[in-house]
């Protein structure tokens, strides 16, 4: 797929940005997607889907894009949107959020998947992106490391799920704290788990 739309003043000639999102699956806290500007004068070893990494090795590559890309932007979309969007559109909110924080911006931008966010420059879709594109897979590990440390955080505010441990994924233990506590606030309402235990009663506030 691709969305050809004039582009932005603010786009530069040659720059391509690699784009990636994370937490899809989850039942709970946000989507976190990530836009890159490889520098080709200071290349990364070792970009690779983030999934395929270990979390040290996730961190020390998150700190190497920081430091060496030419710009990288962090987009988001709250459990709220995704309830009133659908998880599908929240995501592609959040990965046009990221492509437009950054500076400069792109002439054109790689997303991994199948489907682009409407942007103010030419998009493409890349399945496999993240194991085929380095800029997109410099995308996928920062916003892998983004979103698991903030999962930690939350984590501390509504304890008794875990999500320090499965990041807000439906794990077994994730479904029995839900059976016994019922949704906390960053739960996604529209998500059907999260929907039977609100039906149930409980919700934790």
């Amino acid at each position: 797929m691709q969305i050809e739309l004039p582009l932005n003043d603010g786009a530069t000639e040659g720059l391509i940005a690699g784009v990636d999102e994370v937490g899809r699956g989850p039942l709970a806290g946000p989507v976190i997607a990530c836009a890159v500007i490889l520098d080709p004068e200071r290349p990364i070893d070792g970009l690779r889907d983030s999934k395929r990494l270990s979390p040290a090795r996730r961190e020390a590559l998150a700190q190497c894009i920081r430091e060496r890309t030419l710009a990288h932007g962090v987009g988001r979309a709250e459990p709220g949107e995704i309830d009133r969007l659908n998880i599908l559109q929240a995501s592609l909110l959040a990965m046009r959020r990221a492509v437009l924080a950054l500076r400069p911006l792109p002439e054109r931008v790689l997303v991994d998947g199948n489907r682009c966010p409407e942007l103010p420059m030419p998009c493409e879709a890349v399945v496999k992106g993240d194991d085929r594109i380095p800029a997109i897979a410099a995308a996928s590990i920062l916003a892998k490391v983004i979103r698991d440390k903030e999962m930690v955080e939350l984590d501390r505010r509504h304890p008794g799920y875990g999500l320090a441990g499965h990041k807000g994924y439906p794990t077994a233990a994730h479904l029995a704290a839900l059976e016994r506590l019922g949704p906390s606030p960053i739960h996604r309402r529209s998500f059907a788990p999260v929907r039977r235990a609100m039906e149930r009663g409980v919700v934790k506030t």
